[in-house]
């Protein structure tokens, strides 16, 4: 299923409806979103001095899954969400990390998924592939983040640059599903969406933790 959320959000927001929707999820949730403003979001343990010194202007917010320091908003933006009972969601890490990057790759064409980790150069996502992530000539293209909890799979994404973020948008679910119904984002998500932005994702105890 996709969860058709066109409105732009800020970036507490948008990750407050990730975890908002892998809490509620009975099936596999596809979540293609954008950003308010240009935005930058950080790995659960990253340091929040290092995003401020790199991006102070944006729109900062911690993900709760790990990784490193992501700018959005010329991005494509996305999240898949697999409820706990799904045999996709019984994978490792790595195997699902694989998975979900060998379909991405396969739409997007000339992309091939990186054998091997660089050597980090800095907390900057796109600046250090990992093993699955995806490459084009090289180049890192796509990378993402996991978090498993009771509930299930929460696996954020990132491919940049996209010259057509709509087109994009528009294949993307085809990339994972054969036939993919499209739904609006509930009432009841946006709801506890807000409720954990005011909890946990806009405040600064998140933002700020060590």
């Amino acid at each position: 299923m996709e969860v058709h959320d066109p409105e732009p959000h800020a970036a507490a927001l948008n990750m407050a409806i990730d975890e908002a929707l892998l809490r509620a999820a009975r099936e596999p949730i596809l979540r293609i979103y954008r950003w308010e403003q240009p935005a930058v979001s950080f790995g659960y343990f990253g340091k929040w001095a290092d995003v401020q010194r790199a991006w102070p202007e944006r729109d900062a917010v911690r993900r709760w899954t790990g990784g490193g320091i992501v700018p959005h908003g010329d991005d494509l933006t996305y999240s898949l969400i697999v409820p706990r009972e799904h045999p996709f969601a019984m994978l490792g890490p790595l195997e699902s990390y694989r998975a979900i990057h060998e379909a991405l790759a396969a739409a997007l064409g000339s992309a091939s998924l990186a054998t091997r980790a660089d050597p980090k150069v800095s907390d900057a996502c796109f600046e250090n592939a990992v093993r699955h992530d995806i490459v084009v000539a090289g180049r890192k293209i796509a990378g993402a983040a996991q978090r498993r909890s009771k509930h299930g799979l929460l696996h954020q994404g990132s491919i940049q640059p996209v010259s057509d973020p709509d087109a994009m948008a528009r294949a993307l679910p085809g990339a994972f599903a054969r036939r993919v119904e499209a739904m609006p984002l509930a009432r009841e998500t946006c709801s506890e969406a807000s409720r954990l932005v005011s909890e946990r994702y806009g405040t600064r105890e998140w933002l700020h933790r060590r």
